[in-house]
């Protein structure tokens, strides 16, 4: 495993900038690796898209669906069934007042149930196993570093305007990170002080 210093930036231009200081600052151009990072949920790890099989804050909206449907479709046949009986007519409307209330009722459910970790109370962030810190979409710049040159790769990247800089272990072979795994919480740190 090799030791990884990456950091963020707005545009390939900035990162290209920073690559060249980098390069004056004697790292080469083949530990230097350049790429996008989609917006998470935009790398189609699944043959429709998406990175994960179902959003963590959707958890139980079946239950609130199937529930909803349950109550507001019964309720909606009770009134239906009334209103039929006061007009004396058909089953039909019982049947049709039965169907809008499930379908109602499953939004409803479903609406009500999904995200209820992200409402419970206000100014409490989720707790970071439901979502853990994921990276922004832009331009990252990955270097290969040894220990012993992993402050300087920081400062650098800092001072060229790098954003959440961040400190990894993974493979980089032929001049590119391998293994990188943009669903992987980063481990951000931070750059040295202009002092240090």
């Amino acid at each position: 495993m090799s030791l990884i210093v990456a950091a963020r930036f707005d545009t390939f231009d900035e990162a290209a900038v920073a690559a060249r200081k980098l390069c004056t600052e004697g790292f080469t151009e083949d530990d230097i690796h350049t790429f996008y990072i989609n917006t998470a949920g935009e790398h189609a790890r699944f043959p429709i898209g998406g990175d994960r099989v179902a959003d963590p804050d959707s958890k139980g909206g079946h239950f609130g669906a199937v529930a909803g449907a349950s109550a507001l479709g019964l309720l909606f046949a009770l009134l239906g069934g009334l209103i039929a009986a006061r007009l004396a007519a058909s089953i039909l409307i019982v049947i049709a007042a039965a169907g809008v209330g499930a379908y109602l009722g499953a939004l409803a459910g479903a609406l009500w149930v999904v995200g209820r970790g992200r409402r419970g109370r206000p100014g409490v962030p989720p707790a970071p196993d439901v979502h853990p810190g994921l990276r922004q979409a832009g331009v990252m710049l990955a270097l290969h570093v040894s220990p012993d040159r992993d402050a300087a790769a920081r400062k650098v990247l800092s001072e060229a305007g790098g954003r959440d800089i961040e400190r990894a272990q993974g493979r980089w072979l032929n001049g590119k990170w391998e293994d990188f795994d943009p669903l992987r919480p980063p481990r951000r740190v931070d750059a040295p002080s202009m002092a240090g």
